[in-house]
């Protein structure tokens, strides 16, 4: 397992299939001012448990310019309700408002050192990492967090001021790497 990216580190390039059918490239969203690439699954209790809180981030922030993309690196041969068709069920499902993606041969989570899901990744209009780790303090309920990690990350960017947290270690389950 790699080490995530470092602080100061250039957004490692992308192109991935979509749950919408489109391809995604880190170079289709070079406009944002703010990009959050969280590395999540369906399978997961931790990302479960934060789906509503990514959806709602979204929502927040979207009038400001950030984009949040979600990508599925794990196995789908071990765990198939990580699968790409699965995966389009759960975003319909829950109606995600971000691109849904799929890392079948697990490049971009390696390229990224994704650790587990969730994993967030923050990159500023450069798309230099800003900040890494865990969404919140809390994944089991919101309304308890004390530490809003990528929420104060994103708002010091758009504000232009030095992130103040740049790490925090990712809570959640393992990355399912292939064989």
């Amino acid at each position: 397992m790699k080490k995530p990216l470092e602080t100061g580190t250039k957004a490692p390039e992308f192109s991935l299939p979509g749950v919408d059918g489109r391809e995604h490239s880190l170079a289709a969203y070079a406009r944002m001012p703010v990009l959050v690439v969280a590395f999540t699954c369906n399978h997961c209790p931790y990302v479960q448990a934060y789906e509503q809180r990514l959806i709602q981030f979204q929502n927040d922030f979207r009038q400001q310019g950030v984009q949040l993309i979600c990508i599925n690196s794990n196995d789908e041969l071990n765990y198939p309700e990580d699968s790409f068709d699965r995966m389009k069920e759960r975003a319909k499902q829950k109606a995600f408002n971000f691109p849904y993606l799929r890392d079948k041969d697990q490049t971009v989570a390696e390229a990224y050192g994704a650790q587990c899901t969730p994993h967030v990744f923050v990159f500023d209009k450069g798309r230099i990492l800003r900040y890494n780790g865990r969404i919140d303090d809390n994944w089991k309920n919101s309304s308890q967090a004390k530490k809003q990690e990528l929420r104060d990350a994103v708002r010091e960017i758009l504000a232009g001021k030095e992130v103040s947290v740049q790490f925090s270690p990712p809570i959640g389950c393992s990355i399912k790497w292939s064989q």
